[in-house]
Formats: C-alpha cells, structure tokens, sequence
C-alpha cells in the first residue's frame, strides 16, 4: 500500500530554531507582516482620522478642523463600506476561506465513513490545511466586524442572529476537528470511527446553517436581484467551495506526496465535481434577473467572468482528462481552479452590487435623491489594508500547516 510520505526521518528532538524558522515559517511571516500592515491601516482609518474625531461638529459647525473632516469623509479615501457597495473583498475573503476549508474537512470526515483508503492515507494533512483555512476566514471575518468591539459578541449575544450563530457552532467545530487529527495520528481506529460520526453530523449541520445563513443575507439585499434571483443559492456556494477543495487536495497531493492511486482518485472526482459546476453556472444563468445577467455576461464584468469560466471549468478539465500530461500540468489544472474560484465568488459580490439600487417598480433605478445622478455600473477599489488583510491571512494558512507539520505529522508519515 502506498503511503504519504515526505523527506526527513529523525524528528524526536525538535528546536526552537527547527520549529519557527524554516521555509515554510518564513513565507507565512511575509504574508503576516503584510497582514499588521493592513491591520494598521484599517485601525487607523476606523479610528484615527478626522472624520472619525471631529466630536465639536455640532459645538463649533463652522470650524477649520470640522470642515477638514467632513471634505475627508465626502471626497476622501476613508471609509472601507460604501452604501453602494455594502458587502466588498472581506467577506469574498471570508466565503472562500471558510467555506473551502469547512469543504476539505467535510470531504475527509465523509472519506473516513465510505472507508475510501485513498484519502485516509493523508487524512491528518489534509484537516491540518482545513483548519488553517478556517482561522484565515474567521480572522478575516474579525476584522471586518471590527476587533476592537468584538467583546460586545460575547457580552451582548443575539441570539436571533444568523450570524451570531456561527460563533457556538465553531466552538464546538473547531475543538472536535482537532481532536480527529489526534486520533488519526494515534491510529485509533475505533475512536476515529466513533468521532467521525460525530464530527459529520456537526459538520453536516455547521455547512448547510452556514450556506443557507450566507444565501440568506445575501437574498436579504431585494436591491441585488443577481443574489436574490441565483437558483438555490446555497447550493451554489457548496458546490463552488468544494470544487475549490478538491483544487487545494489536489495540489497538495502533487508537491507534497508521492500517492500515485490518490492523485488519480482525486482527479477523477474533481472533473466530477467540476463538470457539475459547469452545469450549475450555465443554468443558473437563465435565472437569474435580466439585467444583472447582461452585465455579467455581456457587460463590464464580461471578462472576469469568461476567465472565471476558462480557470475553473475550461482549462483544468483539459488538463485533467488528458492522462498524458504530467505533473506539472495537474499542479496547473489545481492553480487554475484555486484562482478561478477565488474569481467566481469575487464576480459574485462585486457584481452584485454592480446597479446601486432595484427596478421594482419598472419605471429604472431608483436615485439615493433629487440630485443624485444614477450610476449603471458601480465599482469601488478595495483600500491598501483591505487588500494586504485578506493577501496576509494566507499567511495563517502556512503558520498553522507549518507548524503542525514540523510537530506532529512528519512524525506520523515519516519514511517507512
């Protein structure tokens, strides 16, 4: 039976130099420094400009400072969420992270039950890039709800709110999730089986209460009818997610492992997964509102999304079917849907709010007001510390894969 193996074979004694300052540590500490750079710009801009200290607006309307603030809160850069565009790259970053990392754990946990020996074999690594996944979606999510007042969603529950909820869910998902990695490297198979019946069902209800909570706030905006009109919205979010898993898998199986009868497992369910995608987006597309519809296909998003299509649909099903290409394009067809993914949720939160208000009355797009002109397409560029958040939470993703490779895993699937 093939296993997975890597390179090093004495492990026992660890140092502190071994475990923090590596290859993999290093990349991770570039896109972490990247990441206290976003976060230093976003503090700032929350808190520390003038539109957001000019507390004598109303004593003193007519001072130098006052009218300072207000020209920086109209015209300036500050501020991260437009009223026209309500949801922007935080919460692309958030739906990509969570979901492809819950994805991966839910395809490892559902491999344990069918007994599928191919994806057990490097069962540990693949929850261990899972959870990184997930501390980069929730730390994404942090800080787009704002770090410094995340106390109040501890102290001030609602319990009413769907995303409130998230918050028990991954307490107790996180938690079992590890404890699974423990037992798989202990090789207590009874204890693994037992756990993962546990685990399934957690993570069966955590994944479709998450889907349908996002698919819900999202149909919530009756502004945006591409989100409001997509045919069985969560549906469109699972699948999408764990395309993009298999994507990750899959990579990881190329560089990391010599598994021959695993790296033709997963292509096999990835074109599988891939082609059902294809599908998906080519019906959901005579759904969904005429307009949204003709701006994605046909107008200013037209390109993202056709290179949207060729990445995630396209190319890797090219590469995949052809069994003479080598490695090097199987590690492409997995970049490609990685990306292309990304790219999928990114036309979708940005393209829904590609019209600033809705047509419900037939007459046009409404106007915020009398003097408003009405815009037919918006866009607004994600800020520098948006943009060096979302890029350095990849950074966590290494941090914690790294981290556990060197303590535990290398020690489970060292060479036999």
């Amino acid at each position: 039976m093939e296993k997975c193996h890597s390179s090093r074979t004495k492990i026992e004694k660890i140092s502190f130099k071994t475990i923090f300052f590596n290859k993999g540590m290093y990349i991770s500490y570039m896109f972490l420094i990247l990441a206290l750079f976003g976060m230093y710009e976003v503090v700032n801009e929350r808190y520390f400009m003038l539109s957001a200290n000019a507390f004598d607006a109303g004593l003193h309307p007519g001072s130098r400072a006052v009218a300072e603030a207000m020209k920086e809160a109209v015209f300036g850069e500050g501020g991260e969420v437009k009223r026209e565009l309500p949801w922007s790259l935080y919460i692309v970053n958030y739906m990509y992270m969570i979901y492809v990392g819950s994805g991966i754990i839910f395809i490892v946990v559902l491999a344990k039950l069918f007994n599928s020996k191919e994806i057990m074999k490097c069962a540990a690594y693949f929850l261990t890039l899972g959870l990184g996944m997930l501390f980069a979606g929730l730390f994404t999510i942090m800080m787009d709800l704002n770090i410094l007042t995340l106390k109040w969603i501890i102290l001030s529950p609602q319990l009413g709110s769907g995303m409130w909820l998230m918050l028990p869910l991954y307490i107790v998902y996180i938690p079992l999730v590890m404890l699974e990695i423990y037992l798989l490297l202990k090789k207590k198979e009874e204890e693994i089986r037992k756990v993962a019946w546990i685990i399934l069902t957690i993570s069966i209800v955590i994944e479709f209460v998450e889907f349908y909570i996002q698919a819900k706030l999202f149909n919530m905006n009756s502004a945006r009818h591409l989100w409001t009109t997509y045919p069985i919205l969560p549906f469109y979010f699972m699948l999408s997610s764990f395309v993009a898993s298999l994507g990750i898998m899959s990579i990881h199986t190329y560089i990391k492992h010599k598994n021959k009868t695993l790296k033709y497992f997963l292509e096999k369910i990835t074109l599988y997964a891939i082609i059902s995608l294809g599908a998906y987006e080519a019906i959901a597309y005579l759904f969904i509102d005429q307009k949204w519809a003709q701006i994605i296909l046909f107008g200013d998003f037209k390109y993202y999304f056709y290179i949207y299509i060729i990445m995630t649909v396209l190319l890797p099903i090219t590469l995949l079917f052809i069994r003479a290409f080598n490695n090097f394009f199987k590690i492409l067809a997995s970049i490609s849907i990685i990306l292309g993914t990304y790219l999928g949720k990114l036309i979708f939160v940005y393209g829904g709010n590609a019209y600033p208000m809705s047509d419900r009355f037939g007459i046009g797009f409404e106007k915020y007001s009398e003097y408003e002109e009405v815009k037919n397409v918006i866009f607004f560029m994600p800020s520098f510390g948006e943009i060096a958040i979302v890029i350095g939470s990849v950074g966590i993703i290494f941090f914690t894969y790294t981290l556990m490779d060197i303590l535990v895993l290398e020690k489970h699937y060292r060479k036999v």
